[in-house]
This record gives C-alpha cells, sequence and structure tokens, in this order.
C-alpha cells in the first residue's frame, strides 16, 4: 500500500522559511506528476506547486519567486521550500503522487501538515 507522510510543518512569522518533506512508501511506480496542495480554513483545496517525470514545474501565481519545488527520486521524497512566507500561506498542506502507467491511475495524498505564519 502507498502512503505519503509530510513533515516540516510549524509556525513561523512573516518573513520566514520552511522546507516541507514528503516521503512516499510503498511501490511507487512510473511516477506522472508529485505535487503540494494548500487548504485554509473556509477555502477549496488549490494546487501550489506540482513537477511532473520531466521535471517540469509549476507554480500557483501568488507563490512563484518564494517557493521552490524538488524531488528526490531514489528516496521517494519530494520537498517544498518556502521562502518569504506570508500570513496568507498559512493553510494545511498536502503531498499528492500521481502514478502508474498512466496519469490518474493512482492517485495517493498524505495526511497533511499545517503551516501557520503570524507574528
Amino acid at each position: 500500500q502507498v502512503q505519503l507522510v509530510e513533515s516540516g510543518g510549524g509556525l513561523v512569522q512573516p518573513g520566514g522559511s520552511l522546507r516541507l518533506s514528503c516521503v512516499g512508501s510503498g511501490n511507487i511506480f512510473s511516477v506522472n506528476t508529485w505535487a503540494w496542495y494548500r487548504q485554509a480554513p473556509g477555502e477549496q483545496r488549490e494546487l501550489v506547486a506540482s513537477i511532473n517525470s520531466r521535471g517540469f514545474r509549476e507554480y500557483l501565481d501568488f507563490v512563484k519567486g518564494r517557493f521552490t519545488i524538488s524531488r528526490d527520486s531514489a528516496k521517494n521524497t519530494l520537498y517544498l521550500d518556502m521562502n518569504s512566507l506570508k500570513p496568507e500561506d498559512t493553510a494545511v498542506y498536502y503531498c499528492n503522487v500521481d502514478y502508474g502507467w498512466y496519469p490518474g491511475e493512482f492517485d495517493v495524498w498524505g495526511q497533511g501538515t499545517q503551516v501557520t505564519v503570524s507574528s
């Protein structure tokens, strides 16, 4: 059974930085896309950043230039480096992996990690 476990969340002051990690276990084969999503209270879940099998990265406009997504395929680990954090970045951050022989065949989510940006 494939599982994703996020870590690295916490309380940080505006302007600060955090690094989120997501470790995947189980038979994760032929990854199509790794991604980070977030959900703030009362809001819908939104895509923050993604990286596909070719290394192409996409970002939510609000985080461009501040967040960087990266992966270590050998370790099935995904990262999100977050800099210049703003109170609006406060949310639960979720890791997601889309894997299999075609996009959408398997779609797994982590349990989420809370990020709070506040002074």
